[in-house]
């Protein structure tokens, strides 16, 4: 007996993947919708192969496309134009007939999604839960690695492995230029280690919700193809998973400053008539980093307000355009990362539902000696500790300035400049110092 959505047991803990598709049935999808979409597809793109439409549409063709391609012969919405003596029905070239153009016509009307068949919804709420439980958990000597390249202090840095193996939130904060945001991306950089599977897009009350973005996801090698060799995604048949979904690495999104409320919902092209999933979305079994916090045109605390439910409970609520709100889990690691004062930002209430709280502060001078020999050493400029003594009793002490992680980057950036100005080799001298930190420094 087939499984009409493919929908595993709720009881099953085997690793997620996704099921054979045999039958239209199995697509959770009804016959009907997928005609129409393959309708649109010929309508827009002309002739083509019943190979090349289950390509496009991300089914098999033996048993799925087959059926949905002589349904529609039947009913005289298409027509064979060639065959290949011997191939089969799938390289038949097909074409689109006037009835099927109109019936294409009135299919566009309602939407002009013309891509891969999407996967019912709670198919898809099922499959990031299956998934949430491969998660990674670090320990000390990972944290090592994947923050080998960064100095910080030995207190924060353990504070940084809990928080990540919270899976849940992080508020990072402290000074600009400190590395808040390079320890978020040696973070993404491990998530990224990991795969897991994601649909296309998503069928809802007769919607189609597009979650794959070729921006956000990263493609991981699938061991799953038909020809066995670990090619990556790709819309070829293959009997041992439905081809609606494609393998990715886990996702590591980042927003800033363009970030509003309205991104954090379903997405309405009234247009092409129908949505974009939010970044929480497609951060699901991943991470999503929010860089420049406050930096927002939404206020702080509104912006805040909307993370309350899914913080908490591990679920959000979508809204459809027509007023309907659906549960989607917040399978998400979900870091705050802000240069401005927590308490110009968040209220008490809101910092509880956060579960690690990180101040990303200045390096002490030890630190910034480190920063400053790797810095120079990666980039070819010849260090010294008298000319480090120098710059910090000139340019820091002298004037109150604080030390940041990022300076010894930016001013030996300055002496390659003007190293190759002057002719000279890069070095660590008083006058390349000098004219590297009046170059660099502004005092505000």
């Amino acid at each position: 007996m087939s499984n009409p959505l493919g929908k595993p047991p709720a009881t099953s803990t085997a690793p997620f993947s996704p099921p054979p598709i045999n039958s239209v049935d199995d697509t959770g999808l009804s016959a009907l919708w997928l005609q129409d979409l393959a309708l649109k597809i010929l309508y827009s793109q002309g002739y083509m192969s019943g190979f090349k439409i289950a390509e496009l549409i991300a089914l098999p063709f033996a048993g799925v496309t087959d059926g949905i391609l002589e349904a529609l012969k039947r009913e005289k919405m298409l027509e064979v134009k060639s065959s290949q003596g011997g191939l089969g029905e799938g390289a038949y070239t097909y074409g689109i007939t006037g009835a099927g153009i109109t019936r294409a016509r009135e299919a566009l009307e309602r939407s002009q999604y013309a891509g891969p068949a999407p996967v019912p919804f709670e198919v898809y709420n099922e499959a990031i839960r299956r998934q949430k439980t491969g998660r990674m958990s670090v320990t000390s000597r990972t944290m090592r690695q994947i923050l080998s390249q960064m100095v910080l202090s030995e207190s924060t840095f353990q504070r940084l492995g809990p928080a990540l193996n919270s899976g849940t939130s992080i508020f990072m904060y402290g000074p600009p230029g400190n590395g808040k945001t390079s320890v978020a991306r040696a973070f993404g950089n491990l998530v990224l280690t990991q795969a897991m599977y994601i649909p296309y897009a998503l069928y809802l009350d007769g919607q189609v919700i597009k979650v794959y973005d070729q921006v956000s996801h990263k493609l991981a090698p699938d061991t799953e193809t038909a020809n066995g060799t670990g090619s990556t995604g790709g819309l070829r048949t293959n009997p041992r998973r439905d081809p609606r979904w494609i393998k990715i690495r886990r996702p590591f999104i980042v927003v800033g400053g363009e970030l509003t409320l309205e991104g954090l919902d379903l997405v309405y092209d009234e247009i092409h008539k129908f949505y974009e999933a939010p970044f929480q979305v497609k951060a699901n079994g991943g991470i999503l980093l929010i860089d420049d916090f406050g930096r927002q045109q939404v206020r702080p605390r509104d912006l805040l307000n909307r993370w309350i439910v899914p913080l908490e409970n591990r679920v959000d609520f979508l809204t459809l355009h027509n007023g309907r709100k659906v549960e989607v889990p917040f399978d998400v690691l979900i870091v705050f990362s802000t240069n401005l004062p927590p308490k110009d930002l968040v209220d008490e209430a809101f910092l509880r539902r956060l579960r690690h709280k990180i101040e990303i502060g200045d390096p002490s001078y030890e630190e910034y000696r480190e920063i400053f020999k790797r810095v120079a050493q990666d980039k070819k400029v010849e260090y010294s500790d008298q000319g480090l003594a120098y710059l910090l009793q000139e340019w820091y002490i002298k004037r109150n300035r604080k030390l940041r992680a990022s300076h010894p980057r930016d001013l030996c950036d300055q002496i390659l400049d003007i190293s190759s100005y002057l002719s000279v080799p890069p070095t660590m001298s008083r006058d390349m110092l000098d004219r590297a930190a009046l170059a660099y420094f502004v005092d505000i």
